[in-house]
């Protein structure tokens, strides 16, 4: 199955989406990550990618395209993937339908995280990453302890575009560009709507109905 996860900046996505990785055998997509990881280098593009994200701001549809093709053509993740972060809008909505189709694929379900503003500030503006071990925190709801992150604390840092600005930028681009294609894939019958506000294993318990329901 392929699924398409949906939500505002810091609605919780990227957990859930790694839950679904260890429990069904996925591969998750996260636009956010190869445009930071393509960011990294000393390439012109890499450096204009970083401009635009420190920013709020969003890629081309063609840059973005493109690094989600890449993965998408690679035949170990046939009907395996997660889209987390992607598509932003409705032309790139469009554009995954034709990927999709060309690769003899599917979308099985989008599911869409729903979530307060105010809520998702204070995640966002809380939220520590290990470097070493990818794993997120958040020093308001979920800070790093001995028991939960092994790692030395020198590896928890924050991303750069983690500020108040960035933040207000990006949930008014979200809600911008997000609203069509939330209608475009409720047409098609593949969208899921989930209380974002709930506990995290509440909200994953949810998602897992859904995909059994799917699967029956």
């Amino acid at each position: 199955m392929n699924i398409v996860m949906f939500g505002p900046p810091g609605a919780g996505k990227g957990t859930q989406s790694e839950n679904l990785v260890k429990d069904f055998n996925l591969f998750k997509v996260s636009a956010g990550d190869l445009l930071r990881e393509e960011a990294k280098n000393n390439s012109s593009l890499g450096t204009k990618i970083k401009n635009i994200i420190d920013r709020g701001l969003l890629v081309s549809d063609d840059i973005i395209d493109d690094l989600i093709e890449k993965t998408l053509c690679n035949k170990n993740y046939f009907n395996k993937l997660i889209f987390d972060g992607y598509p932003r809008n409705l032309n790139q909505a469009k554009h995954l339908d034709l990927l999709i189709k060309k690769y003899n694929q599917r979308i099985s379900c989008v599911l869409s995280l729903k979530i307060e503003k105010d809520i998702i500030i204070k995640r966002i503006l809380g939220r520590i990453i290990c470097s070493k071990c990818k794993l997120t925190f958040n020093e308001y709801f979920y800070p790093p302890t001995k028991e939960n992150h092994k790692c030395n604390l020198k590896f928890l840092t924050k991303r750069s575009d983690d500020n108040k600005q960035t933040v207000e930028n990006r949930l008014e681009t979200y809600t911008k560009k997000t609203s069509q294609v939330l209608n475009y894939y409720q047409n098609q019958k593949l969208l899921y709507e989930i209380d974002g506000m709930s506990d995290i294993s509440n909200i994953y318990k949810e998602i897992r109905q859904i995909i059994h329901s799917l699967e029956t």
